[in-house]
């Protein structure tokens, strides 16, 4: 079977890069190219990273999603289901789920080099 066109099915997914608070599925790895599934309990918040030089676009499947960023991680944003986020490269953000329930997104990213990089927090303000 050719590589040009792929199915992944959930339980073909792989764990991802870990970051404390949230579960990373792979679907798709490529040179320049991630995808994933990421999921989030209720009321937890990840710990602060960031993804190298990597752009990534964020859709909301469920629940809700919180994303604290920026100096001394002050901004925040709150999305909800169908809603799509954007993260710049080097960005140093965490998600929290402040929902009931247990979040669910996807993630795309492009770029090069490593895809995932946790930190101890934003510079600051």
């Amino acid at each position: 079977m050719s590589d040009d066109v792929r199915l992944v099915r959930p339980e073909d997914r792989s764990e991802g890069h870990p970051t404390p608070g949230m579960h990373r599925e792979q679907a798709v790895a490529t040179g320049g190219l991630w995808a994933g599934h990421v999921t989030t309990e209720a009321g937890v918040t990840s710990g602060w990273h960031h993804h190298g030089d990597h752009e990534s676009t964020i859709y909301v499947v469920s629940g809700a999603l919180r994303m604290e960023f920026g100096p001394g991680g002050e901004e925040v944003l709150e999305a909800r289901a169908g809603d799509f986020l954007y993260v710049a490269p080097h960005a140093v953000h965490r998600e929290g789920n402040p929902a009931g329930e247990q979040s669910a997104i996807v993630v795309f990213r492009a770029g090069s080099g490593e895809a995932v990089v946790n930190v101890d927090g934003p510079s600051p303000a």
